[in-house]
């Protein structure tokens, strides 16, 4: 069992949304820290159907409820028309409401009662450094951190379950893709994609569909929290710089089931790019569970200099390295960055096993930067 950090305690007031994607252990956290509470779980055919039929129901079996009451809906998104009656038990009957799902897609499509601010989004992540005290480096990078994932040596069979679930019933759900199957080759594209800037034209050509329905597809991931978007850094100075967004699946495991990565081996450039991936899962999690403001986006110019995040208005500049030998090459894209941002601090991250400075760039060995990640030593 994992101790997850996320705060839920210190953020709740009034009312939560609480968003992320399948099995990141969204209701297991409910369970565990409200036991006793009143609890709806919409995955239950016969509740979600009760409530299907008559959603005047919850507010007959909560109105009598002293104000202050919390009340936890499991799978807000499968039974929208619900978000009335929460509206209404929060505004007359002072109620309190934590809604979970794995998809804001549905409650936008159907115009649902956002509660006008009664509840405020947040986003519950896959597992993440701190909350695994057996953590092994290399598992977590081939398996991913949702946590049924990471506990096993091998998850290729429980990623390929996880993939078939969201196909078969979040985007069957979604109504939208009248082709599964183009849909699916899309996914295994958007793989290839992975860490890497965006181009609709050539995904569209490799998947046999329209630009239009790629970039619907991909709308379709960033709703149901399956991937998103790091921006580019686009002030330029001197360089002219790359503007298009790169793209992340939300979770390191299901890309590299998708691009059937299935025995990373250190030193291969497969191992390079999942490598990066975790960290930057990590950098993303940090941010969300801290609250932090800063935008995170990364930095390429036209003559390829290249830095993998940047936090903030070029406070810092990350580049992540599986190399465990730092060589000249893989500072090229810092010092680019620092001639144009003299203010910057500078992190390479990589499996060098010695972590220290040299040129003014923070040479730190992964774990380190783990442990200086979410103690608050980077930003």
């Amino acid at each position: 069992m994992y101790k997850r950090i996320f705060n839920i305690e210190s953020k709740l007031d009034e009312g939560m949304f609480l968003f992320g994607a399948r099995q990141t252990g969204k209701s297991t956290l409910l369970k565990e820290r409200y036991k006793g509470r009143i609890y709806y779980d919409l995955l239950d055919p016969d509740v979600r159907k009760g409530f299907k039929r008559n959603p005047n129901s919850l507010k007959e079996a909560l109105w009598d409820k002293p104000a202050g009451t919390l009340v936890i809906i499991d799978e807000i998104q499968k039974v929208p028309e619900l978000l009335d009656i929460v509206h209404t038990l929060m505004v007359e009957k002072g109620l309190w409401f934590i809604l979970s799902g794995s998809s804001a897609r549905k409650l936008k499509k159907s115009g649902a009662n956002t509660l006008g601010g009664r509840a405020i989004p947040e986003t519950f992540y896959p597992l993440v450094w701190p909350e695994v005290t057996d953590f092994q480096l290399d598992r977590a990078v081939q398996n991913g951190m949702l946590p049924r994932h990471y506990m096993v040596a091998d998850a290729t069979k429980r990623l390929k379950g996880y993939v078939e679930v969201y196909l078969n019933e979040e985007i069957r759900e979604e109504g939208e893709v009248r082709e599964l199957d183009a849909f699916e080759r899309f996914m295994e594209v958007a793989a290839i994609s992975d860490g890497e800037i965006l181009n609709y034209s050539n995904i569209a050509s490799d998947c046999g569909v329209s630009v239009k329905t790629v970039q619907s597809y991909f709308q379709i991931l960033y709703d149901t929290l399956i991937g998103y978007e790091i921006p580019a850094y686009r002030k330029a100075v001197k360089r002219k710089v790359v503007q298009s967004p790169r793209f992340y699946y939300f979770d390191v495991g299901v890309a590299n089931y998708l691009m059937d990565r299935h025995s990373l081996r250190r030193g291969t450039d497969e191992y390079g790019h999942a490598f990066e991936h975790f960290v930057m899962q990590e950098i993303i999690a940090y941010k969300g569970y801290n609250d932090k403001k800063d935008v995170i986006s990364y930095w390429r110019t036209y003559d390829r200099k290249e830095v993998d995040a940047v936090i903030g208005d070029a406070r810092i500049a990350i580049e992540i390295k599986s190399s465990e030998q730092v060589k000249a090459k893989h500072k090229t894209g810092l010092k680019a960055f620092k001639e144009e941002h003299p203010g910057c601090r500078l992190i390479l991250v990589s499996l060098e096993p010695i972590t220290r400075q040299v040129d003014g760039i923070e040479l730190i060995n992964v774990l380190d930067f783990l442990r200086m990640l979410w103690g608050g030593e980077i930003f």
